[in-house]
């Protein structure tokens, strides 16, 4: 399985996975409008981020590519975070590869963050997924201006949730951006 690169320092370099990985990683057309909506609201350089549910790494590895130099990657795998923990050395990326189930990591950290993605499997119920949320701005992880971002199956619909704000669909993959109301 190969994860490529969208963007940045590294665009177009291509990370070959092991097949065996249980991942299901963000398809570049998905990848390529996600960022495109960051890049508008954000400065990569200068932004704190924390990758949940991590798998392949390529979220964190695109947004090391454009320069973002402060990366936390979570998954609870140890063969997932043995690749991306290999990855990131060979490639240089600052990001810091943490073995932890992520609901556990959200309960526990004492840093906040501008953008908390989370990617987690698609069969996780609903209120599990909301559970992520809720844990994130329960605890105020985010920063100021700071999204959560949530990609899920499209049945899933998070409109009602609070602290949403907006969601765009790629294929069968959306996602789902929350942020503090002022």
């Amino acid at each position: 399985m190969h994860i490529r690169i969208i963007s940045g320092k590294y665009k177009s370099r291509r990370v070959s996975a092991p097949k065996n990985l249980p991942i299901r990683p963000t398809t570049d057309r998905a990848k390529e409008a996600l960022f495109n909506i960051l890049n508008n609201l954000f400065d990569f350089k200068d932004l704190k981020v924390l990758d949940l549910f991590t798998g392949s790494g390529g979220i964190a590895y695109e947004f090391a590519s454009r320069g973002s130099e402060n990366i936390v990657a979570v998954d609870r795998n140890y063969p997932v975070v043995k690749f991306v923990s290999k990855t990131v050395k060979d490639f240089g990326f600052p990001v810091k590869v943490v073995k932890k189930d992520s609901f556990k990591f959200l309960e526990n950290t004492t840093e906040t963050y501008d953008i908390i993605f989370a990617d987690p499997p698609y069969d996780l119920s609903r209120e599990e997924q909301e559970k992520l949320i809720n844990i994130s701005f329960d605890r105020n992880l985010l920063k100021d201006n700071g999204y959560f971002i949530l990609e899920h199956i499209d049945h899933l619909n998070f409109e009602q949730h609070p602290n949403f704000d907006f969601s765009r669909k790629y294929g069968k993959s959306v996602f789902s951006f929350f942020k503090k109301k002022t």
